[in-house]
């Protein structure tokens, strides 16, 4: 006797695969935040830095608090939208369905996102230092 729709759905793996997904997700999220952290005190390094070689204080523009700040805020929309997917997800393969023919509306905006971000990184290395 082969697997029916009812058995395949019910099957531990698909749980199993879910829940890998969204601890992928989370990964994702607190990298987010962990980076916007690191961003958003990257201007307060370099004035301390400054002060320690005993030089004029570092000019602050204080780019990186908001862009630290945002990377925060992306981080936990991320883990926001995940945990509703992984519950939508969830609610899916409960009721039998196991077709996810659609890609992820959350992984294509965080790629989208994070190559703009890489894009702007670049052009700041190689047109705004001086």
């Amino acid at each position: 006797m082969g697997p029916t729709p009812d058995n395949v759905n019910r099957d531990p793996r698909n749980y199993l695969a879910a829940e890998r997904t969204f601890l992928a997700w989370i990964r994702t999220g607190l990298a987010l935040m962990g980076f916007g952290f690191v961003v958003a005190r990257f201007g307060l390094f370099l004035r301390e830095l400054q002060a320690q070689r005993g030089g004029p204080p570092a000019h602050s523009t204080a780019a990186s608090l908001w862009f630290g700040t945002t990377l925060i805020g992306v981080g936990v929309l991320v883990n926001v939208i995940s945990a509703w997917n992984h519950v939508r997800g969830v609610e899916r393969l409960n009721r039998g369905e196991t077709a996810f023919d659609k890609p992820s509306p959350t992984g294509i905006a965080v790629a989208l996102f994070l190559a703009i971000i890489g894009l702007g990184m670049t052009a700041y290395l190689l047109f705004g230092l001086k």
